[in-house]
């Protein structure tokens, strides 16, 4: 295997009702349930909660990274983001997307850089994140926000 390639796994077992357990590395399990409007015990995140603390943390992950590849300074970080889901396409509906109708995402930086500075981190850390990416090859209406503080 090529040492530019990262295996990640996951090994998941079913509780009850809709609460599955996922044992990822050496970490504590995740729990993964649903509300009890939706016929969980609320006892964690659902999936797609998880997949917007995913978005917030691969940025959380790129920009420091590009940063440094950049030499572009910043003092603080922090996300926002919020997803919209259609829940007739969970129902089976057809014609209406499972996944995400639009998603809403803010950074908040601290910097002293200029806004050309800050539109080329936005722009290369918008290429290379990979949870970005996949969202949006899924088609899914992204809306970035990214605020100066």
């Amino acid at each position: 295997m090529s040492s530019y390639i990262l295996e990640v796994a996951a090994h998941s077992e079913w509780q009850s009702g809709v609460q599955t357990h996922s044992q990822i590395r050496d970490f504590k399990p995740v729990i993964m349930d649903e509300p009890a409007i939706l016929g969980g015990a609320n006892q964690g995140p659902n999936p797609l909660e998880y997949l917007v603390a995913s978005l917030n943390g691969c940025k959380g992950v790129m920009i420091p990274l590009i940063a440094k590849e950049l030499s572009f300074q910043f003092t603080a970080l922090s996300f926002a983001t919020k997803g919209v889901i259609d829940l007739r396409g969970l129902l089976g509906q057809p014609e209406v997307s499972t996944h995400f109708q639009s998603l809403h995402f803010t950074v908040t930086i601290q910097t002293e850089e200029s806004a050309e500075r800050l539109q080329e981190l936005q722009d290369t850390v918008s290429r290379r994140c990979p949870i970005y990416n996949l969202l949006q090859e899924a088609k899914v209406n992204l809306h970035s926000q990214w605020l100066r503080q």
